[in-house]
Parts: C-alpha cells; structure tokens; sequence
C-alpha cells in the first residue's frame, strides 16, 4: 500500500459511518458509499468523500471494507465495485454473514485476485465510535500486516483464529458470541418484565445482583435503555432478528438445538411487529406484552 492507504467504505450505518471517520481520522484517504446516499453525506464533515457508487468508491482503493446487513448485500455490492477492483485489493469483510455467507465472497474475491479476509466486529455503537471493537479475523498471514493499518484504527484487538478466510472461522465464532448476545439481551427485557408484572421495582432487581456474579455491564446497558424509554439504536431489532436466524441455521446444521436462540428470535419478530424494527435490541421488552 502507499504511504497514505486509500479505503473504501461500502456501508456507512451505525458501524460503517464510525469506522469511516476513525479511518479518516487517522489520516487515511477515505472513500464511502452507501444504498441511500443521505444517509453517508454527513460524512463529508469528517473529511470522507462521497460516492455515488460501490465502483466509485474501490477505484484506486488500497483496501475495501464492507460494513452491510448481510451476505448478499455484500455480495450485491462487490458485484458492482467489480469493474473497478484491481488484483491484490484487500478486502475486509466486516458485516455478519453468517456460517454459508462466507463461500459465496470468498468465491468472488478469487475471481477478482482480492486478498480476503473476513473480519466481523464485536461491539456495537459507542465502541465503534471510539474505535475500541474486537475484530474476529480470518486470513493469510501475508496480508495481516496491511490489514492492520487498517483494522488497528477501527478495533482495539483483532482476533485471528485461522489463515483461510473462506473457511468461515470468523464468522462462525461471531455467531456464537452473538448467541450469548442475545441472550443477554431478550433475558434483560424479560426479566425487567417480569419485574413490572409482579409489581417489583425493576432496580431492586438490578440492585440484588449488583457486583455478584449475575451482575455484567451489558445487563446494565440494557436495562438502563428500558428503564429510560428511549431506544436509539446501536444494534436494533431487525439487525438482531436476522442474526437469530443466521444463528438458527447454522446451529441445525451442525446438529445442535438452540431453545433459546429460537426464542430470542420469536421475541424479537414480536418487537419487530409492533413497529420497533429500527430501535435497538432492548425493545424486544415489548415482545413480553
């Protein structure tokens, strides 16, 4: 790469606009795009350059990011940035595609001579604004380093767990810390539910395990979002209801029954149902009414 790595952003949502103006914040040429253009143009304030398409924004790119809702999303807009991607681009796959999404951009990145890796993040909003998400990482040890000009601006830690990035190693090891996510998550709003059932105040639920082993800061987080009313979203119900089903199906794949992933999962299609796709995944409270 050259002395000023060009990056290319292809998804500027919660996770794409933070990383974008981490990168550029770090004095790297940064391009983006997104589906609906409004939604990346306040980047322009943080020095990103707005594209108009996939194409435009990998022409020339030193690595290409995609940051999009799922595997054929991602597969959409690589197919367009194809005329433009050069041999040897590296392409980081940051997006949750689940355990199959893999092969399917693995195949497309052989097409085009890119060196791949897939590299899904753990963290959400904040985290990802301040550049402090764990990065799960698959790949060819040859290409780590330049991957790291690149992944050491928008995560605190990169995880590597395998060489081969069509695997799928990555992306199946974020799918079983998105279970415990989850859970974590429907748990929150259906005990805090329960609580308002029973006519218990919800803080001394919070206060009984505070500083136990039943205590965790995710806990908090939620529950404080409940408790307040307000739900902006860092990751919302619709994102988590899709990650659910990439769970459930690689779960019946590999034989293995997830009861509360399914659970989870017709929770948070309740939320969704009563109009809360949008707001974070602490809104699947409404599920339990």
């Amino acid at each position: 790469m050259s002395s000023k790595t060009s990056v290319a952003v292809l998804g500027t949502g919660i996770m794409g606009s933070a990383m974008a103006r981490n990168l550029a914040g770090a004095g790297l040429d940064v391009r983006a795009w997104n589906r609906t253009r409004a939604k990346a143009e306040p980047l322009a304030a943080d020095g990103v350059r707005i594209m108009d398409t996939p194409a435009g924004a990998v022409d020339g790119a030193d690595a290409v990011l995609t940051v999009l809702l799922d595997g054929p999303a991602v597969l959409d807009a690589m197919r367009q940035s194809a005329p433009a991607l050069r041999a040897k681009t590296l392409w980081l796959q940051m997006s949750t595609v689940g355990a199959d999404g893999v092969a399917p951009l693995a195949a497309l990145a052989r097409e085009h001579a890119l060196d791949f890796v897939d590299a899904p993040v753990l963290g959400t909003k904040e985290p990802a604004e301040k550049g402090l998400l764990t990065v799960l990482a698959a790949g060819p040890e040859e290409v780590r380093d330049r991957a790291a000009r690149v992944l050491d601006v928008v995560g605190q830690r990169t995880l590597w767990v395998g060489d081969d990035a069509a695997s799928g190693a990555a992306s199946r090891l974020k799918l079983v810390v998105n279970s415990w996510v989850l859970t974590v998550i429907n748990g929150t709003g259906e005990a805090l539910a329960l609580a308002q059932g029973l006519g218990v105040d919800p803080r001394s639920f919070l206060e009984a395990v505070a500083g136990g082993p039943l205590d965790l800061p995710y806990l908090r987080t939620k529950a404080e979002l409940i408790l307040s009313g307000e739900y902006p979203a860092s990751f919302t119900v619709s994102a988590a209801r899709k990650d659910a089903r990439l769970i459930e199906e690689a779960a019946e794949a590999g034989g293995v029954h997830v009861d509360l992933t399914a659970a989870a999962a017709e929770r948070l299609r309740r939320a969704e149902a009563q109009g809360h796709g949008d707001e974070d995944g602490a809104a699947a409270y409404f599920a339990s009414f």
